[in-house]
């Protein structure tokens, strides 16, 4: 099989500078993603063992981009050994193939702080996630796809 990374050095950063991304097809409904810097994740379809499907990636990039986001405030005022566990949910409409609703629980333990502490810390990562997560504000706003089709 023919890849695209046969035809381009898919290690070396676009011509912006940005990671290069793309997914290679291994099988019925599997696929590995990959980036020029050498990460790869395993793709498929719910019955397939040991992937994400699209829609679980999704949910991730949700809560790493807001596990990320807060990280400063959260490590300045908890220490930089916190412990941190975002849950991100959300049922697929299959009848229009979209999530309606994604939910997000960022779970923190608060009770070395004092109540008015714990409030004012708790506004601060609000502001920070809708500030610095890129996917949740790209998910929020929406986006326009484009897609093209080449043959090789």
């Amino acid at each position: 099989m023919t890849t695209s990374a046969d035809s381009t050095d898919q290690t070396a950063p676009d011509a912006s500078g940005a990671t290069r991304l793309w997914v290679e097809r291994t099988g019925t409904r599997r696929y590995t993603g990959r980036s020029s810097r050498g990460a790869e994740v395993l793709v498929g379809s719910e019955d397939v063992e040991g992937v994400f499907t699209p829609g679980e990636l999704l949910k991730i990039a949700l809560g790493a981009c807001t596990g990320m986001s807060s990280d400063a405030p959260l490590s300045r005022r908890l220490g930089d050994d916190y412990d941190a566990t975002v849950r991100v949910s959300g049922a697929a409409d299959r009848d229009n193939e979209v999530y309606p609703r994604l939910d997000e629980v960022l779970e923190l333990d608060l009770s070395a702080l004092d109540a008015d502490t714990a409030k004012r810390l708790l506004v601060v990562v609000e502001r920070a996630v809708d500030a610095a997560c890129t996917v949740g504000r790209t998910l929020k706003a929406g986006t326009e796809v484009g897609l093209s089709i080449e043959s090789r």
